[in-house]
């Protein structure tokens, strides 16, 4: 652990999740948080941070209260990069909704919270930092560098009366759900992992039939991590037809707020609409437990199926999905930056690299 004070008020303090003493301090933090936003829990973190990568979390206790920044810090060691010289690296969130997480912080106690990360940052020789945002603004800490809208997610809002979240379903919903129900279609709840090996078989099958990215198949102690480390914080539920699990979904768990994270469907079971009905049963499952919010996420493009799909979950539930970017050494950045382009057109001389790719230097280059 390392801590660094400024002006006296702010004290920050530097948590690796690998380190037995730091994750038990961060574990008792995000235990007494009331939003336990699964993003930010220490297992989780971990499990985004691969070799040669830490993940941590800054912490601050401020006069009423706290933020809690978990984050990946990440070389930059490309050998085409070390042209520019230095070792640089560089910081992101897990895959999710992440930033720096407050609450009951004033506007200068976070300007003294960023003023010490940067002095931090400066130690790591950290050239940029790029963090997924909460999709609540109301827990995050109001991000020191550029926000910007990436797409559009979808968020059911959990504390509509049931009878009336029906009849917002879109119709067909409403009619797949009840078309489940006569097939014999049910749903059960897992809570500690009982039923991952269906899961396995099915969320894999799926990813193969969309032509899913290597990055989207996780291997097995990903998800076993998740259940031994993270009690409290995910639910699987498996659709059941004639006594074989044909659709599936891991749920993580926050505080107050459910999120919809990986899953699939059998190809065979498409015609029994088993994941609107298991999609239905998440809802009314969090209504049970007092939970504010369903997030369903986004499609992978702009309005595709998958975004259409999740909408009609919740036609008036879209929310922006926003990023922050920040470069923290702008020469350094520029020298990685160029050594990327003149490494791309060495393989392409026609390569240019997505406008929108941040950090630049980390886009992806021609085969």
């Amino acid at each position: 652990m390392s801590s660094a004070a400024v002006g006296g008020r702010v004290r920050l303090e530097i948590w690796d999740a690998r380190d037995p003493a730091d994750a038990a301090r961060w574990c008792a933090a995000h235990h007494h948080w009331a939003h336990r936003e699964v993003f930010a829990h220490p297992a989780y973190v971990r499990l985004f941070a691969g070799p040669g990568e830490q993940p941590l979390a800054a912490y601050a206790r401020t006069e009423r209260g706290f933020v809690l920044y978990p984050f990946v810090l990440r070389p930059v060691d490309a050998p085409h990069l070390r042209e520019a010289g230095g070792a640089w690296t560089d910081l992101t969130s897990p895959y999710g909704y992440g930033g720096a997480f407050a609450s009951e912080v004033s506007d200068v106690e976070a300007k003294e919270f960023w003023a010490a990360f940067d002095d931090f940052c400066a130690g790591r020789r950290v050239v940029s930092e790029f963090t997924r945002l909460s999709l609540f603004p109301e827990q995050r800490l109001t991000p020191a560098g550029r926000v910007e809208a990436r797409q559009t997610n979808v968020r059911r809002d959990l504390r509509t009366p049931p009878a009336e979240m029906w009849r917002e379903f879109d119709h067909k919903v409403r009619k797949n759900v009840n078309k489940a129900r006569r097939s014999g279609v049910t749903v059960e709840v897992d809570l500690d992992g009982a039923g991952l090996d269906d899961f396995l078989r099915i969320y894999e099958a799926t990813m193969d039939r969309r032509s899913a990215a290597a990055g989207f198949y996780f291997p097995r102690r990903f998800f076993e991590t998740i259940v031994d480390e993270m009690p409290g914080q995910f639910a699987f539920f498996h659709a059941r037809h004639g006594g074989r699990v044909v659709s599936t979904e891991l749920v993580l768990t926050s505080g107050d707020v459910l999120y919809s994270y990986l899953g699939g469907t059998d190809r065979d079971a498409f015609d029994l609409r088993p994941n609107d009905l298991l999609k239905v049963e998440i809802c009314r499952w969090g209504q049970e437990r007092g939970k504010s919010w369903f997030v369903l996420g986004g499609g992978y493009r702009p309005d595709d199926g998958i975004f259409r799909y999740k909408r009609a979950f919740a036609p008036g539930g879209q929310t922006p999905f926003e990023v922050g970017t920040r470069v923290l050494d702008r020469e350094a950045y520029r020298r990685l930056e160029q050594a990327h382009l003149r490494e791309g057109r060495r393989r392409d001389p026609a390569w240019e690299p997505a406008g929108d790719f941040f950090p630049a230097y980390r886009a992806a280059l021609p085969g």
